[in-house]
């Protein structure tokens, strides 16, 4: 059940009870989600990505970086076959041959096996001066080929923008397989591309609404087995988990916030969902709303003390700020007839939300200083988004066919890359902080 079905429904919807069941905690995931590059991105900052120098079994780590830059909507990789030379290193470049091409910068590198461990050389050359912008090397691994393709965007996306990349980070989300009969929801994390995934869970009871420790260690999320929602707090590497909360009605929309001290909350135990803010170590617990509504899917401003969450308090889903239980509420979006499932972006500068607009419903970003609005989604089936910890990009679950994906749009607008996953649905994404 998504969010855009939740507020389109009555209070029941929240006392649905499911059937419930065992769950396991992180073990090998059995598909993974498969990046399908669709549409160009020419108005980004061409960028040359040659193919790296290196021994069979190992990644292509050149396609993995081309395909991250990419993702971010600022660099247009050049196609291979424009390419006037594969160099691997500094001595083997004919740096006149690239001026007469596009790229404006230029990533080569080599691969050395040493046992179990990879020797990765890079380079960043600027075409027009020909010197080197960055360049290291990197020790990991045999089976962190992918990891050391990421750490190298990272490298060069920092490089470049001055700002730090987070295509080594990870995403978490939920997916649905299997007949009516017989279901099953996992909830899992990938690398930040939907690469090495990891179930944290395996359930026959339905998953919903990941949230990450700021630390990235622990998940939040939403279970209903025993009948009943509830939320629960897991920690990645152990498995050992807690219910946080078990109240009758409803529990969910988890938030954890930035200090990871407070976890914002949706309960109706008072007879109405509003929104509760309970404190991580003496699980003391403040009511936030009071306005008679559905008030839902809370998420914190970077001060650890305002939140942002929607509510129908006027007849439709828009979006309103709080700094306290005791502030007035104050409206956020205007000029559309719904607006729902906010983020807050790093900065705190921006909204991501979904909105309608005609018949569908999509991803946008909504300055906070002037309420400008742009789409960033353009299917009409989008679901609550969520931004890269940069606040460069920002993940979606999208309607496609009878199922559903995972799309990475650029925050400032462009084609979007797709995470197909081909054993059922995949829902619920929620990206992760920098691996700090």
């Amino acid at each position: 059940m998504t969010v855009l079905a939740l507020l389109h429904r009555s209070h029941r919807w929240f006392a649905t009870t499911f059937l419930a069941g065992m769950l396991a905690f992180v073990m090998p995931a059995q598909a993974a989600l498969e990046i399908d590059i669709s549409g160009g991105t020419e108005s980004g900052v061409p960028i040359a990505v040659v193919p790296f120098d290196q021994p069979g079994g190992v990644d292509d780590l050149a396609r993995i970086i081309g395909d991250d830059l990419a993702r971010s909507g600022l660099f247009a990789p050049v196609a291979r076959d424009a390419m006037p030379g594969r160099p691997a290193s500094p001595d083997q470049l004919r740096i006149g041959d690239w001026r007469a091409g596009k790229a404006r910068y230029l990533v080569m590198g080599q691969v050395e096996t040493d046992g179990d461990r990879l020797r990765t050389r890079f380079y960043l050359i600027d075409v027009s001066s020909g010197q080197r912008i960055a360049g290291s090397q990197i020790s990991a691994g045999a089976s962190e080929d992918r990891s050391v393709a990421h750490r190298i965007s990272d490298i060069v996306y920092e490089e470049l923008t001055g700002d730090r990349g987070a295509f080594s980070t990870r995403i978490a989300y939920v997916t649905e397989r299997g007949s009516v009969d017989n279901r099953t929801y996992t909830l899992q994390i990938a690398d930040s591309d939907g690469a090495n995934p990891r179930t944290v869970l395996d359930s026959p009871y339905p998953l919903m609404s990941p949230s990450w420790s700021p630390d990235g260690s622990k998940l939040a999320y939403v279970s209903f087995e025993g009948n009943r929602s509830a939320i629960w707090v897991q920690n990645l590497s152990t498995g050992e988990r807690y219910q946080l909360t078990d109240y009758s009605g409803i529990n969910g929309a988890p938030a954890w916030s930035p200090r990871g001290d407070k976890i914002a909350v949706t309960l109706s135990k008072g007879g109405n969902p509003d929104i509760y803010v309970i404190e991580v170590d003496s699980r003391r617990t403040t009511q936030w709303t009071r306005a008679g509504a559905i008030e839902t899917e809370p998420t914190w401003f970077p001060d650890n003390r305002s939140l942002a969450f929607t509510s129908d308090r006027f007849g439709q889903p828009q979006v309103f700020r709080k700094s306290g239980p005791d502030d007035r509420a104050r409206r956020l979006t205007f000029d559309v007839p719904y607006a729902a499932g906010p983020r807050i972006s790093p900065d705190g500068e921006s909204l991501a939300l979904v909105v309608r607009d005609g018949g569908g419903f999509y991803v946008a970003e909504q300055s906070l200083d002037d309420g400008e609005r742009q789409l960033l989604s353009r299917g009409g089936g989008e679901e609550r988004p969520s931004y890269a910890p940069n606040g460069a990009m920002v993940v979606y679950a999208a309607q496609s066919g009878g199922g559903s994906v995972l799309k990475i749009s650029p925050a400032i607008g462009g084609e979007p890359q797709t995470l197909s996953y081909d054993q059922g649905k995949v829902r619920d994404p929620v990206w992760g902080p920098f691996n700090d």
